[in-house]
């Protein structure tokens, strides 16, 4: 009883099996050092030709202007924004877990965290090209920079969120780069002194940054993970509520509501925990790393996806009883007529979204059901769905049909080269992932071993009553 101040002997061990930490180098270092298995080329092959068609969706676009795509007068907002907004989305996850769970010392992130802050990079470099290509003018894209020019009074709109958008976007992607690759270094050193071939040798070498795991490179890694940490924790919370502010502070029906911040962000930890699952699990099973990424690690991630479901559930119910209790007949009939009603043009994708975000997440209040590896890979691919068409539902149905009914567009559908440009996003985001599963350790190495010893499956069965005390006088004494 004496370790439950460090580490719960109730709670399940986070590496599983006997391991010390030379069977944990070898364990993650093996899916970077030997060959490529035939079902990493399957995948990769079939990412790098998503994005080869992503590539000529865009190149239709900028080569023929956005009539390209079927936006027009009332929906000049369509698949783009909504995959923007999405991806976005997507990308909150890892910096969650790098950020706010390394302040608060959780220790189940470590078998996570690696790939959820590459999962973050990646979803955050696809989520920035929709609304760059959706300009049109590709090539005037630094008109939105605000920079001293000689072309007289051209400065950007500062009061604008799509203004605030590009900071915003720009300041996290930066910051979690360089949490992603500041966590990276240990690893690239181990891999450094591990490689056999020249090439490697030098990749790592210089990827190192002449990492020796001195006490003093250990103390610089240490400080540098918590101020980056502090960074990104306030980053988690603006960057999506900036991306709420492009709707929110408009006056179309369905959008101009001070809920959208808060729902945005509990809708973007939603997705991103979704999509570190959906990785998680296929990462899992393919590189053999079971006993790294264990039930319990996926036990804990579905709490959070039923807590942020509900929070988002909770939302939805509230946009309903305030667009009532508004008594401004455009707002309630944006919500009566333009979404909740099953038999308006677009109805179905309402009840989609509610079906896949508030109701099919509350299996996970049953144990069992959170313990499930194939109920949570439906799930997890199903709530980012359910996410996907909130985004649609949100843009579409409130501008579809506005103030004027003299101006309601018709029923608005993608073309094929705006289905091509989400489907190249696709590409790229898992030709990145590929690529970086094959090259760099998916799991971090110092980070497992730092937590192996009380969290290690073999150390919490052998302790024994001595080993407590002895651990607790060390601790008592490190302490005062």
């Amino acid at each position: 009883m004496a370790l439950l101040k460090y580490e719960s002997q109730v709670r399940a061990p986070l590496v599983e099996g006997n391991k010390d930490y030379h069977q944990i180098t070898e364990d993650i270092c093996r899916p970077v050092e030997g060959r490529a298995s035939t079902l990493w080329w399957i995948g990769f092959l079939i990412s790098v030709a998503l994005l080869l068609f992503g590539v000529y969706s865009v190149y239709r676009e900028v080569t023929y202007g956005t009539h390209q795509w079927n936006l027009n007068k009332t929906i000049g907002w369509g698949w783009d924004i909504t995959n923007f907004v999405w991806w976005v989305g997507i990308g909150h996850a890892g910096t969650l877990i790098s950020a706010i769970l390394l302040l608060f010392r959780q220790g189940w992130r470590t078998g996570v965290n690696r790939a959820a802050e590459a999962m973050t990079i990646f979803a955050v470099m696809c989520a920035g090209q929709f609304p760059i290509f959706h300009m049109g003018r590709v090539w005037n894209a630094f008109f939105v920079l605000p920079y001293p020019n000689t072309r007289g009074p051209l400065w950007v709109n500062f009061d604008s969120p799509l203004l605030w958008d590009v900071f915003a976007i720009s300041t996290y992607f930066t910051v979690s780069l360089l949490f992603w690759y500041s966590g990276l270094l240990p690893d690239l050193a181990t891999l450094r002194d591990r490689a056999r071939e020249k090439w490697r040798k030098s990749f790592y070498g210089v990827a190192a940054f002449g990492w020796t795991g001195s006490t003093k490179h250990w103390q610089r890694h240490e400080s540098l993970s918590l101020v980056l940490a502090g960074l990104s924790t306030p980053l988690v919370l603006s960057v999506h509520t900036i991306v709420s502010f492009d709707f929110a502070t408009s006056v179309i029906p369905g959008w101009h509501t001070t809920i959208f911040p808060p729902y945005f962000v509990a809708g973007a930890i939603f997705s991103g925990f979704a999509m570190v699952q959906t990785l998680l699990l296929v990462t899992r099973k393919v590189l053999h790393l079971e006993e790294y990424i264990t039930i319990e690690h996926i036990d804990v991630m579905n709490k959070v996806i039923v807590l942020t479901g509900s929070i988002v559930g909770i939302a939805y119910l509230t946009e309903l009883f305030m667009a009532w209790y508004s008594a401004v007949k455009y707002e309630w009939f944006a919500f009566e007529q333009n979404r909740a009603n099953l038999f308006s043009p677009y109805g179905w994708s309402y009840w989609i979204m509610m079906g896949c975000n508030v109701v099919s997440p509350q299996i996970f209040w049953f144990r069992k059901m959170r313990r499930n590896l194939l109920v949570t890979f439906f799930m997890s691919i199903l709530v980012n769905i359910g996410m996907w068409f909130e985004r649609f539902v949100i843009i579409v149905t409130s501008l579809y049909r506005d103030y004027l009914p003299s101006s309601w567009s018709t029923y608005y559908s993608p073309t094929i080269w705006e289905v091509g440009f989400y489907l190249g996003t696709f590409g790229l985001f898992f030709t990145c992932f590929f690529l970086f599963a094959k090259f760099f350790p998916v799991i971090a190495i110092a980070e497992i071993k730092h937590i192996l010893k009380k969290s290690g499956g073999n150390y919490k069965e052998q302790m024994t009553p001595v080993e407590e005390e002895k651990v607790e006088e060390f601790a008592h004494a490190h302490t005062h």
